[in-house]
């Protein structure tokens, strides 16, 4: 056995061994100034920040109201019957493209065979009219016949014409032939797409000269353009113009927005909104505007060009309106942001907002996740 001070010799000289062969700590990076922010690029991409230069902007004041989708009017047609009747065959399928003059559907009315026969009676009561009138001349030729006879004659056979007349431009109307026949064909005005149809085989139509409230049977039509009519007050009218810019967005696509021109200003107000109506032409050619849906409109008004940041890169501390702006690369190349007190003009309503001091053309500044930031600094 080894003396006391033997073991100890021995034991300090296996932890001196254990502590020379110890692992060395990493070294401590180094960390951000007070006012600075310094971050990895992989940190950036996670917390979904996004950095862009400063630069020159379209920048306008915006008019913020609401519309209504609807159909552009050169480019859509309401087809109704002229004629009260029952349908008979439907020959138009929704979603279906027609040409101008195609059958869309058949009714069976008794005005049609009324229109028919109308033009065969007013056509022998001609002849008849016009026989009385020869036989009346000639007796009147002869000293046979009084001059008041005659006239009368002559009376009675342009009445006759005249009522021939009226037939024919009815029957013409309503596509009637020259037999007696009670099926009227629906045809389409222009070509386009039958977007929408209110009619089934079998049911009962209302025509538009049968004195009641007719039903509009088809819409045939292009939705590759749409009109948005908005509602603008009487205190913004001055301001907009033929082509100002317009966006909408709708329900159905929240995260989308659309973009057209303003074509239409109305010359009268609503008596009772004091709005006027704004008309607003925009390209549908993937179809998602559909007549009657509501919109919020936005109509940009006096636009120029500015030095200008988006909105959400804007970041308020108390009294104080900041961005924060990347300075450079730290030692270990993390990106240095830092805050930085700007003057701008809010009161413009459009999506971006003009700097007057504070940032130059090229800064490069924090658009989107600043508010993650301002927690850091």
């Amino acid at each position: 056995m080894l003396p006391r001070a033997a073991t100890f010799a021995v034991v300090s000289v296996v932890l001196l061994a254990v502590a020379c062969h110890k692992p060395a700590e990493p070294p401590v990076p180094p960390q951000a100034p007070a006012g600075e922010a310094w971050l990895t690029l992989q940190q950036i991409k996670d917390a979904k920040i996004e950095i862009l230069e400063v630069a020159e902007q379209n920048v306008d004041d915006t008019i913020l109201t609401s519309g209504r989708v609807t159909f552009d009017d050169q480019r859509v047609a309401h087809v109704f019957s002229p004629v009260s009747g029952r349908v008979l065959s439907i020959s138009a399928r929704l979603g279906a493209r027609v040409l101008k003059g195609a059958s869309l559907a058949v009714i069976e009315s008794p005005e049609m065979g009324i229109a028919s026969s109308d033009v065969g009676k007013a056509s022998a009561d001609v002849i008849a009219a016009e026989h009385d009138y020869k036989r009346h001349k000639d007796l009147f030729d002869h000293h046979a016949a009084s001059e008041k006879d005659l006239e009368a004659s002559l009376d009675g056979f342009r009445r006759a014409q005249a009522e021939m007349a009226r037939a024919r431009q009815k029957a013409q109307l309503l596509k009637a032939g020259a037999g007696v026949s009670q099926g009227y064909t629906v045809t389409t005005p222009m070509e386009g797409e039958v977007i929408m149809k209110n009619v089934s085989n079998g049911v009962e139509v209302q025509g538009q000269y049968g004195g009641g409230t007719a039903v509009e049977l088809f819409t045939v039509g292009e939705l590759d353009k749409v009109w948005v009519i908005a509602d603008v007050f009487e205190m913004d009218i001055a301001r907009v113009k033929i082509g100002s810019r317009a966006t909408v967005k709708v329900v159905a696509y929240a995260d989308r927005q659309f973009d057209g021109k303003v074509d239409w200003v109305s010359g009268t107000l609503d008596p009772v909104t004091r709005t006027a109506k704004v008309r607003c032409n925009f390209d549908n050619a993937d179809r998602l505007l559909k007549p009657e849906m509501y919109t919020t409109v936005q109509i940009s008004v006096e636009e120029r060009r500015a030095l200008a940041i988006s909105r959400p890169s804007l970041i308020r501390l108390g009294d104080e309106t900041v961005v924060f702006r990347e300075v450079g690369t730290a030692a270990d190349g993390r990106l240095r942001f830092v805050r930085a007190p700007v003057v701008v003009d809010e009161g413009e309503g459009g999506k971006w907002v003009p700097v007057s001091r504070g940032l130059e053309p090229g800064a490069r500044i924090v658009t989107s996740g600043a508010i993650l930031l301002s927690g850091m600094i």
